[in-house]
């Protein structure tokens, strides 16, 4: 059975999370972003990276803060993976939502016919919307600034972003194996079910996980010039 305190620290960070996207939303209905795929990347992180994401966001983030208009490599690169990170999440929760309400999404993904596993069939899946998403709006961010073709702007779209995802990806695999398999499993003794806000709390602590594995990734695709520095 799940601890009381861990249900509740679970409601906790994702009331926190929500509250944080809903201010940076509206704050940028107020201040759009000048690049307006931006608007949605803020809030969506949000979610997972709650006040600290708010801190990094009316720091370096918001329209109009001076040091938004030149920020330090290192905050560049955060932007960068955070850009990535948006879309992984987007198509990490429309994945996990529509393998649950549809159980046949995970069946036809393997689960029972390739994995024992739930949990791996779905992150078939999971990697495949992130990876649409991402690209999307990796595409939505290249083509506005280098005056690309529609030919043009998905190959560089794919260039920057498909490491970037795919490290992504691997921290927040990681961090959900390891919450899925031993804290939750063996340690409490208990399911982790997508229903249940236990699940999404460890979600976000997972795509934290992913913002660290691509970091690195994010910052050698900025300083060859492969990904534009944000």
């Amino acid at each position: 059975m799940v601890p009381h305190w861990l249900h509740a620290l679970a409601l906790a960070s994702l009331a926190a999370g929500f509250a944080t996207s809903l201010a940076i939303a509206i704050d940028e209905f107020h201040r759009p972003q000048p690049m307006w795929i931006m608007n949605i990347v803020w809030p969506v992180c949000a979610l997972f990276g709650s006040l600290l994401l708010a801190a990094g966001y009316a720091t370096y983030g918001r329209t109009g803060a001076a040091s938004a208009e030149n920020p330090p490599f290192a905050v560049s690169v955060g932007k960068a993976a955070a850009h990535c990170g948006s879309g992984c999440t987007i198509g990490d929760i429309v994945a996990e939502w529509l393998a649950y309400l549809v159980p046949a999404v995970a069946v036809a993904f393997g689960y029972q016919s390739l994995f024992a596993e739930r949990i791996f069939a779905v992150w078939i899946l999971d990697f495949i919307l992130a990876f649409a998403f991402g690209i999307v709006f990796q595409y939505y961010s290249i083509v506005p600034m280098q005056k690309l073709t529609p030919t043009e702007g998905i190959v560089a779209a794919l260039k920057a972003d498909t490491l970037s995802l795919t490290a992504w990806q691997i921290g927040m695999y990681g961090f959900m194996a390891f919450a899925h398999f031993y804290l939750f499993r063996e340690l409490i003794g208990a399911g982790l079910d997508v229903s249940s806000p236990e699940f999404w709390f460890m979600m976000q602590i997972a795509m934290m996980c992913g913002f660290v594995t691509s970091f690195p990734v994010n910052w050698w695709l900025v300083r060859s010039g492969i990904k534009e520095r944000m």
